[in-house]
């Protein structure tokens, strides 16, 4: 059965490029021209992905990926935005959206973007299960879940992957280009995404976020994840 797409914008001639490069794709996509819609549809039939502009009529991109945020089902956000719009993408960033566009964009990257979101949402093929462990941090790779003193966090798909990341390589500087590749799958992109990813994870398991203890920056050049029990 294809993945179902749904593409939130309210102009019409993006939206149907958009619609067509998806279809030919092998994606099943539906058009919505505004954010009111878009909640109606999702909370009839989820999607596997939303694209989502963030200037939209009746209810704007921002609230739209905000009330999608408070679902459980943790449904993938691709967000188009305007080239100027910097505050309101990384606003769109810190409120849970996997990836982002800026316009015009080409509809081909967008199509590569929708899939390694998509991807990524799914178990690795090939890839065992893992548990990691950090004191009272635990991140199960299977069923992708991430626990902090046995209380379950709530993580958008990057954030659970960037976790997972830094997991794995504890106590080594990792440059936010190289997080950049392994977690997002760009082998280039705006690096401040992997900053407010990293910001939004210190919320969720720092004791103090401006004090991190776990996710420390390595001035110059990344981050470096500090075992709880080192």
């Amino acid at each position: 059965m294809a993945q179902r797409i749904l593409v939130v914008d309210d102009d019409r001639t993006v939206a149907d490029v958009v619609c067509r490069y998806l279809e030919h794709a092998g994606y099943e996509v539906e058009h919505v021209g505004d954010g009111a819609a878009a909640l109606a549809s999702v909370a009839r039939h989820t999607p596997h992905l939303v694209v989502l502009d963030l200037m939209l009529p009746v209810v704007d991109g921002l609230e739209v990926c905000r009330r999608l945020r408070e679902r459980p089902d943790g449904v993938p956000i691709v967000m188009l935005t305007a080239r100027g719009d910097e505050a309101d993408r990384v606003l769109g960033l810190q409120l849970g959206a996997d990836d982002y566009l800026s316009k015009p964009f080409s509809p081909r990257e967008l199509v590569l973007r929708v899939r390694s979101v998509l991807r990524r949402a799914g178990e690795p093929a090939g890839a065992a299960p893992e548990l990691l462990v950090d004191g009272g941090l635990e991140v199960e790779t299977g069923p992708r879940v991430a626990r902090l003193h046995g209380r379950e966090l709530t993580l958008t798909l990057r954030e659970f992957d960037l976790l997972a990341h830094l997991m794995r390589h504890p106590a080594r500087a990792l440059r936010r280009a190289e997080l950049l590749e392994r977690v997002w799958g760009w082998s280039f992109g705006d690096q401040s995404t992997v900053t407010v990813h990293v910001r939004r994870l210190r919320e969720k398991i720092e004791t103090d976020p401006a004090r991190p203890r776990r996710i420390v920056t390595v001035w110059g050049v990344g981050y470096r994840y500090e075992p709880a029990d080192a």
